[in-house]
């Protein structure tokens, strides 16, 4: 017994291999190759974006083009993927060595996520049985992206610190895990979730807390040098939170029901975000003596508000009530980068490099909450009838639900989001600490050098420019605590 543990201590602590030359190339080719042939076999286009549309529009008297479902979606669509490929990517650039990761492999894993979450999300949702086909359209390129999404979330915890062939890995579970879950809330329970703060948001943020957590580096104080960020790459950063900000209010409507849903929630979110800048900048500025802000804070907690109002955007939350969401969330989330972030280091050994604990995991989980709380106190006199029946789509099996009922299972669907990010997590993370995936030593993390060519001009940073810290505060050192009243 004693062998057999020193064994498997060995196995798993052997030194590590960066070389993916083989790995990389042949997880690519071979995963590509899988995604032609079962496009093949499965992937179609639907009725709108088939040559057979000139009939199909004669059986349904529609009279014109521009009733086909793509010009209602394709904004919508351009916004989303604009956030998932820009907005993503370049957020995760502000470490001082790590930009060309941060948004090349958010390119890399979305790109082969968006192929899969197709097929995915096909096989639960719209598989037509009796062709065994699945119709694709732009509304199946939006969820593709929302899929990725929660990946994506997941990167932003193991940023620095994994190898491409374990991004794709992660990718490749997080979208399967994603495709399951969504259908159990969204199809099963019946849950509203327009904006994705459970199956998106909570889903995605506790999935990469849960492997951050298996994974944990004990000396990952030795690349503390690069664990940080440098003026310019805070710059690059904050253009990745500007689109973000600027097209969330698309992300949460892009895929309601056309109308005052769809309406609705684009001014919500629009509220919401506004709201949240101003309680985040306050924050941020009492949490300094001298009143500075954090960059750290303006880039991800502004942020906050969007991700809290994905779920109960479409509802009738009231425009007060959308600026009051905002309000709380950017307080909340300052607070965790500013003290549960640093907590989770050091007592429960969880390494979050972008801080999507307080991004993404509990703003996604309140959002969630938030969503049940006004869908049980939805009535007609606020709704009206028939408002009541679409907002909620109590129709079919679900036309005597009460709202009261809805409300529970709105909760309970958060709850599932959860419950499926830790354990798939677990279990992602458990598959990962195999020496087989080329991830780089405690030492050599946040690095491009590993991965990438990187040009002779940048391959040397003086310490003079490490100033900012993301996963510890920068004045920890100091022996002065935040929001203290001692007298200078």
């Amino acid at each position: 017994m004693g062998n057999c543990c020193e064994n498997m201590c060995n196995f798993f602590g052997r030194t590590k291999n960066t070389n993916v030359r083989v790995s990389l190339p042949a997880v690519c080719f071979v995963w590509q190759i899988a995604m032609i042939v079962l496009f093949g076999v499965f992937i179609r286009y639907d009725e709108e974006s088939d040559t057979h549309w000139i009939e199909h529009r004669k059986e349904h008297n529609i009279t014109s083009d521009i009733e086909n479902d793509f010009y209602f979606r394709y904004p919508s669509f351009q916004d989303v993927h604009v956030m998932i490929f820009v907005g993503f990517g370049f957020l995760m650039t502000f470490l001082k060595r790590y930009s060309f990761g941060g948004v090349g492999f958010n390119f890399l894993i979305a790109s082969f996520g968006l192929q899969w979450a197709l097929l995915m999300q096909g096989w639960f949702h719209s598989l037509d049985h009796t062709t065994g086909k699945i119709y694709i359209g732009v509304e199946s390129l939006i969820n593709a992206d929302f899929c990725c999404a929660g990946s994506l979330i997941a990167y932003g915890a193991l940023l620095g610190k994994v190898s491409p062939v374990q991004l794709m890995v992660v990718t490749l579970f997080g979208i399967t895990l994603f495709a399951v879950e969504e259908f159990i809330i969204l199809s099963l329970l019946h849950c509203r979730d327009a904006g994705g703060s459970m199956v998106i948001h909570a889903f995605g943020g506790y999935y990469g807390l849960a492997i951050s957590w298996v994974l944990y580096r004990p000396n990952l104080h030795q690349s503390k040098r690069l664990n940080g960020s440098v003026y310019h790459s805070d710059v690059f950063a904050m253009i990745g939170t500007l689109f973000l900000w600027m097209f969330w209010p698309s992300f949460n409507s892009a895929i309601t029901d056309h109308g005052d849903g769809q309406h609705r929630a684009a001014i919500n979110t629009y509220i919401a975000l506004a709201s949240c800048v101003l309680t985040t900048v306050a924050i941020s500025s009492m949490s300094q003596k001298r009143g500075k802000l954090d960059m750290v804070h303006i880039q991800n907690a502004t942020l906050a508000g969007g991700v809290a109002m994905g779920t109960a955007a479409e509802f009738m939350i009231t425009p007060y009530g959308s600026l009051i969401v905002g309000f709380c969330c950017g307080i909340i989330s300052t607070f965790g980068y500013l003290f549960v972030t640093p907590f989770l280091e050091k007592y429960l050994k969880l390494q979050d490099t972008c801080g999507v604990h307080n991004l993404h995991a509990v703003p996604g989980m309140l959002g969630g909450f938030i969503g049940a709380i006004v869908a049980a106190a939805a009535t007609e006199d606020v709704y009206g009838h028939e408002g009541l029946i679409n907002t909620f789509d109590f129709e079919g099996s679900f036309a005597n639900r009460s709202v009261g009922t809805q409300g529970g299972f709105q909760a309970a669907g958060t709850c599932v989001a959860i419950a499926f990010g830790l354990v798939g997590g677990a279990i992602v993370g458990f598959i990962l600490k195999f020496p087989i995936w080329g991830d780089p030593a405690d030492d050599n993390c946040y690095d491009d050098e590993v991965y990438w060519e990187v040009p002779e001009d940048e391959e040397s940073i003086p310490p003079v420019l490490e100033y900012n810290n993301h996963m510890i505060h920068k004045h920890q050192d100091i022996s002065e605590s935040n929001f203290s009243v001692e007298q200078s």
